[in-house]
Order: structure tokens, then sequence, then C-alpha cells
């Protein structure tokens, strides 16, 4: 009994930890951009803007390497050099792709040199390692020391951002700085997980981890269609108030974060799938339902605190999105349950709802903001059903069904 209330102590500790150090991060990037919006001119803004938007989706394949090695380090508790040579293999593709692709952002972006998608290929170098190193203590349980790195990204990638932008007053600089500053995390995390030695991985390994970034690039994208669309089809005023209303999502998406990270390492076996996956989804939809309730109650005020004064008389409903967050945070603790259990055709359904909104809002759902939001909607709810049905149907399967390994027998 004595174990058992210590645990849940535990695990009461380290999810304030990681979502202390969550919103930490989250909260630096907030300040990023507001302190880049008053520096710049609006063209230098817009530019910034765009190449973070570009490093936002670069890092989508640390997402899965941090992924997959949460994952394997749960199962095998061992392994570090093999996943360390993965990731320094991974972190070299990324990079090469993205200086290849240099050339491509300067014309796409009109960027007045090619320098600054440079920087932002070396500071992809070290954020998909990063995303090695936080697998890796996430895996083993180590959520104070996920926090403090996650508290080092704050102040070291983003600080040095703002840094690179300080002293040069540009988007070169920025970018350097970020470059600078992510090398720097990046040698935090190797050091804080035992300056590990790369050794030969496993081909299956990269398949794994290709599964995980095809499908985290899915969800990625379904977090950011809907004002994408928006901007496409509506007003201009309309969109801004969208964009208003869509920080609301992300909102109600984030704040279970820490119910996410903490689960994860637990859904490396099938006994813990079946244990844990419905308790995720209770505490992510609890979370979310105040986020609902209070934005339902008290929409024209959350409205105009992020907006400000010129949203003061929006009379935008905002619970939509609210509730298009939560189902996204549902979203997320499925796709991890597919993931872990290697189900390579059910994250499938994740891009067929990215198609479901893009065909709702492009040929019906377009004429008003209240609509792209019920395209949103109607697409994350069918998601959630179907990805619902899905783990159901896993539950038929033995405890120790083969595939919770990967098919690989380690």
């Amino acid at each position: 009994m004595t174990g058992a209330v210590s645990e849940v102590r535990q695990a009461k500790v380290s999810a304030l930890l990681v979502s202390g150090a969550v919103a930490g991060n989250q909260a630096a990037a907030y300040l990023l951009n507001v302190l880049a919006a008053r520096l710049l001119v609006p063209a230098a803004f817009g530019e910034l803007g765009s190449l973070l938007a570009v490093l936002v989706v670069g890092a989508v394949p640390a997402m899965g390497m941090q992924t997959v090695t949460a994952l394997r380090v749960a199962r095998t508790k061992g392994g570090h050099g093999e996943l360390l040579a993965l990731g320094l293999t991974t972190s070299a593709a990324i990079t090469g792709a993205a200086l290849l692709a240099a050339p491509l952002l300067v014309v796409l972006l009109h960027l007045d040199s090619v320098w600054p998608a440079i920087f932002l290929a070396l500071a992809l170098t070290s954020i998909t390692l990063t995303g090695l190193f936080y697998g890796i203590l996430q895996g083993q349980g180590r959520f104070a020391a996920m926090a403090g790195l996650l508290l080092v990204d704050a102040v070291g990638r983003i600080g040095g951002t703002l840094v690179g932008l300080l002293i040069a007053r540009d988007a070169t600089g920025a970018l350097a700085g970020a470059a600078v500053g992510a090398a720097v995390v990046a040698a935090a995390g190797w050091f804080v997980t035992g300056r590990t030695r790369p050794r030969k991985h496993h081909v299956g390994h990269v398949k794994d981890v290709l599964h995980a970034v095809s499908a985290m690039l899915a969800l990625v994208l379904l977090v950011n269609l809907d004002l994408v669309l928006a901007r496409h089809y509506l007003p201009a005023h309309d969109a801004g108030e969208y964009a208003v209303g869509a920080i609301v999502a992300k909102i109600a998406y984030w704040l279970p974060q820490a119910v996410a990270i903490l689960v994860l390492p637990r859904l490396a076996s099938a006994a813990g799938r079946r244990r844990m996956v419905p308790i995720a989804l209770t505490l992510c939809a609890a979370l979310d339902a105040v986020v609902i309730a209070g934005t339902a109650l008290l929409g024209p005020t959350v409205v105009a605190a992020i907006g400000g004064a010129d949203y003061a008389d929006s009379g935008i409903p905002v619970w939509p999105f609210a509730l298009v967050g939560s189902m996204l945070s549902l979203v997320q603790i499925l796709l991890y349950s597919r993931i872990a259990s290697n189900d390579r055709k059910s994250t499938l359904l994740i891009w067929l709802a990215v198609a479901v909104e893009i065909l709702l809002v492009t040929i019906w759902l377009n004429g008003a903001l209240t609509q792209v939001v019920t395209a949103a909607v109607v697409a994350t709810a069918l998601l959630v059903c179907a990805g619902a049905l899905v783990e159901l149907r896993s539950r038929r399967e033995p405890v120790d069904a083969p595939g919770d390994d990967g098919g690989r027998g380690e």
C-alpha cells in the first residue's frame, strides 16, 4: 500500500515538473514572437516568422525520434549506443535535405541571402538529436531530468534565437543564434543521458522512425490545417478572428501534454496499453472539459484577453475551437498507442482526417468562420471515433501478441 501511495505521489510530482517545463518552453516561444514583432519591421518579421514555421515542420523528425526512442528504451532498458547512431544518421539526413532545400527556400520565402536557410539546417541537426535525448529520458522515466532539459531548451535554443535577433536585428542573426543555442541543448542532452558512444543500429529502427515521423507529421498538419484553410478562404478580418480562436485550440491541445509525455513509456507493452490508454484519455478529457466549459461561459472575455482591444466586440464562438484542441489531445494518445503497437495501417487514419477536413472546407464549409471550425470539429471527431474503434479492436488480441517489439524479437 505504501509503495502504491509513493508511486502516485511520484507521478504527481513528475506531472507537475513536466507541465511546468512544457509551459515554460511554450511561454519562451511566445515571448520570442512578441519581442520579434516589436524589434523588426513587418517585412523582416514576416521573413523570420516564415522561417520559424519551416523550423517547426523540420522538427517533426525529432518528435518521431523521441517517440520511437522512448518506447524502445522502455522495452529494452539498453541499447543507447545503437539509438545514438540512429539519431546521428537521422540528424545527418535531415540536415542534408535542409541544405539541399536551402536555395528553394530563398526563392519561396523571398530571402535576401541563403544564410538564414543554412543556419536553419544547422539548427535542425541539433534539434533532431535533442529529440533522441528527450526520448531516452522519457523511456527511463527520468522526468525531472527531462523537465530540466526542456527548460535548458527554452533558455538555450529559444534564448539563443532572441540573442541573435537582438545582436543582428534580422532573421539571419536569429537563426544563427538558434543554431548555436540548439547545439548547446544537444550537448547538455548527451551529457545528462550518460555521454553514450554510437554503435551500429538495426535497419528496422530506421523504419520505426520513418513510421513515427509520418504519423507525427500528419498530427502537426492536422493541428494547424484549419488556420491555413481559414486564411485562404475567409476575408482578412474573419481570418484574423479565426487566428484568435486557433490559439484557444492550441491551449486545449497543449494543456494535457504532461499526460502524453508521462504515459508514452507505459504504452511499450500490450498490457501497459490496455491499462494506460483509458486512463490517459480520461485525464485529457477531464482537463480539457474545464477549457471547453470556460470558453462556453466566458467566450467574449477569452477573445478579448487573447486578441486585445481590437477583438473586444467580437462575437466569435470560441468553445468549438476548444473542442477541436481537446479532441486533438485524445488523438495524440491514440496515435501513440498505435505507434507503440507497430500498427502502421491504422496511423493512416490521421492522414485520412487531413483529407476529409480539406475536402469539407474546399467543397462546402468555407463561407464563414463558424463553417471552417465546424469542418475541423467534424474531421477531428471522426478521427477520434475511428481511433477509439481501432483501440477497442486491439484489446481482443492476446496480451503477449507479437508486434510489441516491432517484430524483431528484441
